[in-house]
C-alpha cells in the first residue's frame, strides 16, 4: 500500500481523535457541579435604599398593571 493513500486516512483519524476527545472533555466539564451565580448576589443589597427604591417602584408598576385588568 502507498503512503499517498494512507496519509489522508491517517490525518482522519487524527482528526476524529481530537474531536471524541473534544467531546468526551465537554462531556466531562457538564457534569461538573455548578456555581450557582445568585447565591452571589445574596445579601448584596442589603440595607441599599436605591435597591428598596427600586423594588418599590416595580411593585408598584406590577400592582397598577393588575388594577387595569
Amino acid at each position: 500500500m502507498s503512503s499517498t493513500l494512507t496519509t489522508p486516512l491517517e490525518e482522519r483519524v487524527a482528526t476524529l481523535e481530537s474531536e471524541v476527545t473534544h467531546l468526551k472533555l465537554t462531556a466531562h466539564l457538564s457534569r461538573l457541579p455548578r456555581k450557582k451565580w445568585w447565591r452571589d448576589l445574596l445579601g448584596k443589597y442589603k440595607d441599599n435604599p436605591d435597591f428598596e427604591e427600586a423594588m418599590r417602584l416595580g411593585r408598584e408598576y406590577r400592582e397598577s398593571l393588575r388594577e387595569s385588568d
